[in-house]
């Protein structure tokens, strides 16, 4: 295997990343911008565009599943909370040591420490009991969320590569990196306790580049599935679940950094947990829908979704008509403002002032006669 040395890229600054086989090499601090003293970080700002991206799709592709949009906000909102939540408290659990002597290191996530598989349950949890309150269908919600998943994952992922992190073992395939980060976080964790399964002196497997393609790659294929290939609700979000945990057990084997329990790494578990449950309930229900034949009605074609979306057509017309109704009345309370041409103004000014001479004459004439008379 070729060392970093041999590929020019040994002893590099802290931020500097290269990917020796590509020709890549750039430096890129964590963080972004300063506000007021506060650090912004590139791996929030990525998160945020990951998941606007993935909230854009959602909104414009909501309706053609029967769901209403101003219910399903709530649930989006409840999702992303949840997410939040989540995927922080599943970091933590499994990084426990890492916690226990500072307690508020918790809330300190600007920095990374975000478990995908905790975010994908808190979002589940939180945002399926929101649904529920606003009487939004789940399965046809979790249809879009799922491909949403995919955009916001495939673009998060890039977060980990500013932060140099998710990196698997070493490697010189075409696709490898190194990093300052990198090497000084093996060399304080595997050189210095004399553990040379993962060593500096080598580039390391791109995990995020891996799971990023394959994301994005998945998002394309769903959002075709989602329009022409879906036959019963909860069809693509079990499609999501089985696509995104085949890639995460192949890429999980290679990373180096996988939260564990004893030997097993909790994240492969799950992917693999993942890829048989989709599986099994695919078969299962695709199997119910054909034998009923036309006796299902997708949710979008359904008499509830039908007056739900009419309900909202109707709040719509009506708010757009108070709005046209309110500009009127103030547009109508304002008088005009009386325009008065420039020639009309000489033309008055002249008029007056020879109106205001007839006006001295006549009264000189008054004046004379009441004399002669007196």
């Amino acid at each position: 295997m070729t060392t970093v040395e041999e590929l020019g890229c040994g002893n590099l600054d802290y931020n500097q990343i290269v990917f020796p086989n590509l020709g890549i090499d750039v430096t890129i601090n964590p963080t972004a911008f300063t506000v007021f003293g506060v650090e912004i970080q590139w791996y929030g700002i990525i998160i945020t565009i990951g998941l606007l991206l993935a909230m854009l799709f959602g909104f414009r592709n909501m309706r053609s599943l029967g769901i209403d949009s101003d219910r399903a906000i709530d649930a989006v909102i409840g999702g992303i909370i949840g997410g939040l939540i989540g995927a922080r408290a599943y970091y933590v659990i499994f990084n426990w040591d890492e916690f226990s002597g500072d307690l508020i290191s918790i809330f300190n996530t600007r920095s990374g420490g975000l478990a995908i598989y905790g975010g994908i349950i808190g979002a589940l949890l939180i945002g399926g009991i929101v649904a529920k309150i606003r009487k939004v269908r789940l399965f046809p919600m979790l249809d879009i969320v799922g491909v949403c998943f995919l955009i916001g994952q495939g673009v998060g992922r890039w977060g980990n590569f500013i932060n140099q992190e998710a990196f698997g073992a070493n490697t010189d395939n075409p696709f490898c990196m190194t990093g300052g980060r990198i090497q000084y976080w093996i060399e304080q964790n595997y050189t210095a306790l004399g553990d040379n399964s993962l060593s500096a002196a080598y580039p390391v497997h791109p995990c995020f580049l891996y799971e990023s393609v394959w994301c994005l790659l998945g998002f394309v294929l769903l959002a075709i599935a989602l329009k022409k290939w879906r036959k019963f609700d909860g069809q693509i979000f079990l499609m999501y679940i089985g696509w995104y945990g085949l890639g995460r057990f192949f890429i999980e084997g290679l990373r180096t950094d996988s939260l564990m329990i004893g030997t097993l790494r909790v994240s492969q578990a799950l992917a693999a947990l993942c890829v048989v449950a989709s599986i099994v309930l695919l078969i299962v229900f695709g199997s119910k829908v054909k034998r009923m034949g036309r006796d299902y009605v997708l949710y979008c074609d359904s008499k509830e979704s039908k007056e739900l979306l009419a309900e909202a057509d109707a709040r719509a017309e009506e708010a757009y008509r108070k709005k046209a109704e309110r500009k009127a009345k103030k547009e109508g309370s304002q008088p005009e403002a009386q325009i008065i041409p420039e020639d009309d103004n000489e033309n008055t000014a002249a008029e007056t002032e020879e109106s205001a001479e007839e006006t001295t004459a006549e009264t000189a004439e008054d004046k004379q006669e009441d004399e002669n008379n007196g």
